[in-house]
């Protein structure tokens, strides 16, 4: 028999060699995985965070319980983008997925893949948005690669309006079905029934929750009760009305954190139901639970809203993981960005990592070891041809990086921010045009340069200011 030639799948993530897809006996010894994000979450809305309000009690027990990174960044904070990068540990160009609505290659080799071919039962329940058509989406059933090896794929569609028009589709006749109620409990729903179905065996569940996305007015009005928009508190760089943004021009922004808030308050209770899950069926002892989210949202401030911005209320994102037998109730600053998170996700139940992962595995820092982790993480925002109002959307292009200190980008006119986050947490004061900071920028321009070069990213860099 002729051997076959490696897939360019094989050769591009090194899986062509003996030994490569561990047995799937070994699996049974795995923990199993809950991987949750939810949709334009940012790091400041979480618990313990200043000029918040939203309570989220079980995301503060996951935290009490496991480790914190204070420093997650969403390299690109754009939905699709994000899960790009999320499923293939790999930069937009590099994917094909530079903006919403721009299919995943079919030939990427996946996080899904990567579990499946550990021994894992896989399962993706939510939001989707790799496909050509965005939230509108196909049938429940495409052909397998189109899964991106995830076994069981219940993908939800229209996710924006929160009640009773979101829809999927039957796994058994095709047949699209809009079922009434708040997605988010329906997806969670979806997930409980994977959880208890495939409990007698490792599995590794992806659960993409759409709240706290706009539109903020729809969340569960029990919740919003719970947010009076005149007692709210808003961050010092945030405006009472907004001007200038997608979809927020003239809005309270104190009306708009209520609904945002009361959304939060939303996943929270879904984290805990799924938490009820694990502890119902035996498995809280043997499953890793992350929560994080795609990108944030800019809510006033900077007099701003949405996303596809450098700035931290768009890009800095909660990234909270319990791992059974790792230390506890650890905070570390590792800066971890979404290109680090498949890698980093293999690492912490022992999966192979594949040698196409762009990112690091930094599991490491949750399990308490000495990690050397990235003094940079590359800020992108490369197209907006699928934004909201397209080519007008006021959120310029740029490239840029993020270190623990500094936030710094370049967009089509140069030059455009430098924030010191250590003496200006906020991000008030934009010292781009500070001569005493050119040494700095000269020296951040190099590093976005060699990722440019690393992300075969041909973006016209420029430095000057016209």
């Amino acid at each position: 028999m002729i051997p076959q030639s490696p897939t360019r799948r094989e050769v591009l993530y090194g899986l062509a060699g003996a030994g490569a897809r561990p047995l799937a006996a070994q699996a049974s010894r795995k923990p199993n995985v809950l991987f949750v994000f939810s949709d334009q979450h940012r790091a400041c809305t979480m618990p313990g965070e200043p000029y918040n309000d939203a309570a989220a009690p079980v995301l503060a027990r996951l935290a009490s319980q496991g480790t914190t990174f204070t420093h997650c960044i969403s390299n690109y904070p754009v939905c699709s983008p994000y899960r790009g990068i999320l499923l293939t540990g790999r930069w937009p160009h590099q994917t094909g997925v530079i903006d919403n609505a721009y299919p995943l290659r079919r030939d990427e080799y996946s996080l899904g893949e990567a579990f499946t071919d550990a021994g894992y039962r896989t399962g993706y329940v939510g939001k989707w948005h790799l496909d050509a058509r965005g939230t509108e989406g196909h049938a429940l059933k495409p052909a397998g690669d189109a899964r991106h090896g995830f076994a069981e794929w219940r993908a939800w569609y229209n996710t924006n309006p929160h009640f009773d028009r979101s829809h999927t589709y039957d796994p058994l006749t095709g047949r699209q079905i809009v079922p009434a109620g708040y997605n988010a409990t329906l997806m969670t729903d979806d997930a409980i029934d994977f959880i208890e179905r495939n409990k007698e065996r490792p599995w590794m569940l992806a659960l993409a929750l759409n709240p706290p996305h706009p539109p903020f007015h729809d969340a569960p009005p029990e919740l919003i009760e719970n947010y009076p928009p005149a007692d709210l508190q808003l961050r010092p760089n945030a405006v009472e009305t907004v001007t200038r943004g997608v979809g927020g021009r003239g809005q309270s922004v104190r009306k708009d954190l209520a609904g945002y808030n009361a959304h939060v308050e939303g996943v929270d209770l879904e984290v805990g139901r799924l938490e009820e899950c694990l502890a119902r069926n035996g498995l809280s002892e043997n499953t890793i639970v992350i929560y994080t989210s795609d990108h944030g949202e800019m809510l006033g401030t900077h007099n701003r809203t949405g996303k596809r911005l450098p700035h931290d209320e768009s890009c800095r994102v909660p990234f909270v993981v319990r791992v059974p037998g790792a230390p506890t109730v650890r905070r570390t600053d590792t800066l971890l960005g979404a290109i680090d998170i498949f890698p980093t996700v293999c690492g912490l139940a022992g999966v192979p990592v594949p040698e196409g992962c762009v990112g690091r595995d930094l599991s490491g820092a949750v399990r308490g070891e000495p990690v050397e982790g990235p003094e940079h993480q590359f800020l992108m925002h490369i197209s907006k041809s699928h934004a909201s109002g397209g080519v007008n959307h006021p959120a310029p292009l740029f490239r840029g990086i993020r270190t623990r200190r500094y936030t710094y980008a370049c967009g089509e006119i140069g030059r455009w921010c430098l924030y010191d986050n250590r003496e200006d947490p906020y991000q008030q004061h934009n010292l781009a045009d500070d001569p005493s900071r050119a040494a700095l920028m000269s020296e951040l321009d190099g590093e976005v340069l060699d990722y440019l070069r690393q992300a075969q990213d041909r973006y016209p860099y420029r430095v000057d200011r016209t």
